[in-house]
């Protein structure tokens, strides 16, 4: 399926050159910071190919295009990453807790932290389930490339990109 997505993907690319430049520009990107890597031990007992697509926001200020990687696609064992991931508990306080907390103080800081998930490394055993296949160029054979982070998408990133947070803070 996640071929099938993926030559998906590469009509599109035929179709649209902005989006196909923002694309590779992107995945450029993630290979470059180490965010993810070509698979070279691609002989893994167990492991989950994510379909990947490309999301376009031309009002967005700082990313006109966000790849998404899909870790709810159902295999043909009728189960997706994301139905066998565990989600965690939650950790941060209810929304209401943090506002009033929020009000009490004179001066307050607030942040956005860019990439957060893709700051947090996968254990190294568990980055079979993380892989994909792309080119750069439609007449280069498909490599399968592991990601090496926290995917956006998986249904245990948000536990625990917030539990890296509060690890962090102690």
């Amino acid at each position: 399926m996640a071929k099938v997505r993926f030559l998906s993907l590469e009509r599109r690319f035929d179709r649209d050159p902005l989006f196909k430049s923002r694309y590779i520009d992107f995945m450029r990107e993630y290979l470059q910071l180490g965010h993810m890597s070509e698979d070279v031990n691609s002989n893994d007992n167990t492991s989950y190919y994510l379909p990947h697509h490309g999301v376009m926001r031309e009002q967005s200020t700082t990313t006109k295009l966000r790849v998404v990687f899909d870790a709810s696609a159902v295999t043909t064992s009728g189960f997706s990453l994301n139905h066998l991931q565990m989600i965690g508990p939650t950790v941060q306080d209810d929304l209401y807790s943090i506002l009033l907390r929020f009000r009490q103080h004179r001066y307050v800081v607030s942040a956005d932290i860019e990439k957060m998930y893709r700051a947090i490394e996968l254990n190294k055993s568990q980055r079979s389930l993380q892989k994909i296949l792309f080119r750069f160029n439609q007449y280069e054979p498909l490599k399968t490339y592991v990601l090496n982070t926290v995917t956006y998408g998986t249904a245990s990133a948000p536990y625990l990109a917030t539990k890296s947070l509060f690890t962090g803070l102690k």
